[in-house]
């Protein structure tokens, strides 16, 4: 059997209690829509899952939207069926993804999907809306799907993913109407053991796994990725080189410049070809009457397509800074286990040599300090504080002594 072929529960990886709970809950929405007696209490309309990066909040979404559609009864999820198929490729018609671009969900995009979702379901049993990062919600946003989850239609679902460490963000309205679903951060063992059955020798996966720090996904990027793994050596070779004051400049400039240039690779062509799709449906090149009235609102939507990607881009350079940061506190919290002789595994064996460089210059007390300043930088980058004050505050605070 392909993957593309295997139980959608296959991709949730070490989170046995969550496939429980969904999966029982999708055998009652299936008895449900047969008219069977189904349990009580385990299938409801609105649904909010939360959890750590890479826990696997959307793939969980993905996979419970496939076992609701699923035509194999009572195998629900048997990802063989075309409409398990069909979720998965996100081609299904009544599963709908909103999935933010830019720094938000605006209310526009909201309305449109809640009067969408409102409709019965065209091939499949449920109307499924996946929110992924619902906290990225703006408030009119959030009023607009408010209304749909206190007044639901009959057979529409709402899953929305948002992470644990700001689960507030979403608002109390919305997240006391939903039912929760706490996923963890995946085992090491269980994220090896995934990407083994995908064809990695143990040694690699255990790597992987171990670099990923239970992010799957980045697991998976690390190995399949040479660029990937290079720009993660080049912020691990940071903290032992941090001697002088220029040393950190130097540093943050490198961390800045190599997020920015990861958001101008991954958004260019995209930009380009986005713009020009656009011009071309606005009738880009025409002639005759009717043209300086075109020109004009063409000007405008291309106006607002440029805000919307360079909203994109700049969350694809913060959340290019973010995955540095966490390799720099995980790469911290490896110096302290040497200090403690703790036989806990690194998050990154390849740097044991530069972990024990830092540790013979910084005590634990410097440690956790420094610590302390790869966290409040990730903290200042989501309160909007320049990314390139924000990184050189904390690469100075990470000066060696």
């Amino acid at each position: 059997m392909s993957p593309g072929e295997a139980p959608v529960w296959d991709a949730l990886v070490g989170q046995d209690d969550a496939v429980v709970a969904l999966r029982g809950a999708a055998q009652a929405a299936t008895d449900l829509t047969h008219g069977r007696p189904a349990a009580p209490g385990a299938m409801t309309h609105a649904w909010l899952f939360i959890g750590p990066p890479g826990s696997g909040r959307s793939v969980a979404a993905q996979a419970f939207a496939a076992a609701l559609q699923c035509e194999r009864d009572p195998d629900v999820g048997c990802g063989q069926c075309s409409a398990c198929r069909t979720v998965r490729a996100r081609s299904h018609p009544d599963v709908r993804s909103v999935v933010p671009e830019g720094l938000s969900i605006s209310v526009e995009e909201m309305r449109a999907v809640v009067a969408a979702a409102a409709r019965r379901p065209a091939l499949g049993r449920w109307q499924v809306v996946v929110i992924e990062d619902a906290d990225r919600l703006t408030e009119r946003a959030a009023n607009a799907l408010l209304k749909a989850v206190e007044e639901p239609a009959q057979r529409t679902v709402f899953l929305l993913c948002a992470p644990s460490s700001h689960p507030d963000d979403v608002p109390v309205t919305i997240r006391s109407r939903c039912r929760l679903v706490a996923l963890r951060t995946p085992p090491g063992a269980a994220v090896a053991a995934a990407l083994q059955r995908e064809g990695l020798d143990a040694a690699t996966a255990d790597w992987a796994a171990a670099a990923g720090q239970g992010h799957i996904g980045r697991s998976r990027r690390l190995v399949r990725d040479a660029a990937a793994r290079d720009r993660r050596a080049a912020v691990l070779a940071i903290p032992a080189s941090l001697s002088t004051l220029r040393a950190c400049l130097a540093a943050a400039d490198h961390l800045v410049g190599a997020a920015e240039a990861e958001a101008v690779a991954m958004s260019g062509e995209l930009d380009s070809d986005e713009t020009e799709a656009l011009q071309t449906a606005l009738g880009a090149g025409g002639t005759g009457k009717g043209t300086a009235t075109m020109a004009r609102g063409m000007a405008g939507a291309v106006k607002d397509l440029e805000r919307r990607q360079k909203s994109r881009a700049t969350r694809t350079q913060r959340d290019a800074l973010d995955r540095a940061l966490v390799d720099l506190a995980a790469f911290y919290r490896d110096v302290l286990l040497v200090h403690s002789r703790s036989h806990v595994a690194p998050a990154h064996p390849d740097f044991a040599d530069d972990v024990r460089t830092v540790a013979t210059r910084v005590g634990p007390a410097g440690v956790l300090q420094r610590l302390d300043a790869v966290l409040a930088c990730r903290e200042a980058l989501e309160l909007n504080v320049k990314p390139r004050i924000a990184v050189e505050a904390m690469t100075a605070a990470l000066r060696l002594p």
